[in-house]
């Protein structure tokens, strides 16, 4: 008989994910084993105890799925994956319209793309952001450390905008051609249409086309890009051609003249300068 294995981010959900791993048994209504997936230090022993007709169960957020594809990384998984929701963006399951169900993301977590980024390589799911959206993970982070401390990355990123966080200067390079822009606000490249808890930042982008898109909101000062920064929430920020760039291609570079934040799936990397993205090889 069949036994699906339920491996849960403790830390994931304001630490609600264990709690909501356990409606899982109602809604599936089979034999589920449980495990903590802090606590899992040898993916390829843990998945070595399934058998074949087995099925795993992912329980998280965003950063959950970015920590099983990168400890998971060069090893082939036959059993079926299902994710639960369980984060507090959920922007992978937000494309899918299915927040509050689980779903077969097997397909999904193959043929990813990467992103090289401080000497080191991480694959991701979502995106890579670079700018004041990485400046509200940081800000994010920090406030969690804080019992009792909602985050709202909205507030945030409007303080940063009108106090905190000051532009770049950037060099874009796609596909071996080069664009400079000054005045960056953010300057995420994407893999899937969601981040940020529902900002939309490259709404024409397809997780299945083997290419990544890069948007940039550039060349403004802070209140005419607060006025505008809403309209991402909708992706209709890219009618503003004069302040919204948007490139495609399956390699993409970015580089700024200051160290900044960066984000890989809501997961925080720290004074970077550059990055560069590449789309999985098919």
């Amino acid at each position: 008989m069949a036994k699906g294995y339920v491996i849960y981010n403790p830390m994931a959900g304001n630490g609600k994910a264990e709690e909501d791993a356990k409606l899982l048994q109602m809604i599936l209504d089979e034999d589920l084993e449980y495990y903590d997936m802090t606590r899992i230090t040898n993916y390829a022993a843990f998945l070595s105890g399934m058998e074949k007709g087995d099925y795993l169960v992912i329980v998280g957020g965003d950063g959950t799925l970015n920590r099983f594809i990168n400890d998971t990384n060069n090893i082939e998984i036959t059993q079926e994956i299902l994710y639960f929701p369980a984060g507090s963006g959920n922007d992978f399951a937000r494309e899918f319209g299915t927040v509050g169900n689980p779903i077969v993301v097997t397909q999904y977590l193959r043929n990813l793309p990467s992103v090289d980024v401080n000497g080191k390589h991480y694959r991701f799911i979502n995106g890579v952001g670079f700018g004041i959206d990485g400046y509200c993970c940081q800000v994010g982070d920090e406030l969690r450390k804080i019992p009792g401390k909602k985050v709202n990355y909205t507030g945030i990123a409007i303080k940063g905008l009108l106090l905190y966080f000051a532009p770049r200067n950037a060099t874009v390079t796609v596909d071996g051609k080069e664009y400079t822009y000054k005045k960056v606000w953010i300057a995420p490249t994407m893999h899937g249409k969601f981040y940020g808890g529902g900002m939309i930042p490259t709404p024409g982008q397809d997780r299945t086309s083997g290419e990544l898109s890069v948007m940039l909101f550039h060349g403004a000062g802070k209140l005419r890009t607060l006025c505008v920064f809403p309209s991402i929430f909708k992706g209709t920020h890219v009618k503003h051609k004069n302040m919204v760039a948007l490139h495609t291609g399956k390699e993409i570079t970015v580089r700024f003249d200051r160290p900044t934040p960066l984000q890989i799936d809501g997961e925080t990397i720290l004074d970077v300068t550059g990055y560069t993205a590449k789309a999985a090889v098919r």
